[in-house]
């Protein structure tokens, strides 16, 4: 079973929101295709890490009938709600694996398989049934895609991760870019 980095995960207010402080920090805009998460009521712009990596920008959508259950990665938590009406934040990350069930077992929370399908795209992820940030914040969410990854749809920005950690209980990252290294608190 393989386990590696797939995305990281920036919650914003609102997409623009996001799109603006990723910009002010690297240099770059996410790709201005919206993509929509009908089942989590949210909405994502994506930017390029490489191959196979990516950095998400994620909001709940406005226009988006309310999930029935809740949104992934605390976004409807008052908290997390409260600390990105003042900015968006790099929240968490998520490994791939190319066997979710064999992942899950010993993983430290009960995690519910969940599918997702939007356009060419087909993935799972083990997601807490209460839509927390597993344990607390200090393991990945897992996805396993089940073909295409978005991230090799995406321009190359010329931005790639050189790491990534929690730095009082935050997580912060370094990344490359064509003007030298940056950093997102």
């Amino acid at each position: 079973m393989i386990r590696e980095l797939d995305h990281l995960v920036i919650a914003a207010r609102t997409l623009d929101d996001g799109a603006a402080w990723v910009r002010e920090r690297l240099g770059v805009l996410p790709h201005t295709a919206i993509g929509k998460h009908a089942t989590m009521g949210t909405h994502n712009r994506l930017l390029s890490l490489g191959p196979g990596r990516f950095l998400e920008v994620i909001a709940v959508d406005p226009e988006a009938t309310p999930p029935k259950r809740p949104r992934w990665f605390d976004l409807d938590t008052p908290e997390l709600q409260r600390r990105i009406a003042e900015s968006p934040e790099l929240i968490h990350w998520v490994e791939r694996t190319d066997d979710l069930e064999a992942a899950i077992v010993g993983y430290p929370v009960p995690v519910e398989i969940t599918p997702f399908a939007r356009g060419a795209y087909r993935w799972r992820m083990a997601l807490t049934p209460d839509g927390s940030r597993p344990a607390g914040n200090t393991v990945p969410t897992l996805i396993q895609w089940d073909g295409a990854h978005p991230a090799d749809a995406l321009p190359d920005a010329g931005i790639r991760l050189e790491g990534f950690g929690q730095d009082a209980g935050r997580l912060a990252a370094s990344f490359s870019t064509t003007s030298g290294t940056r950093t997102i608190p």
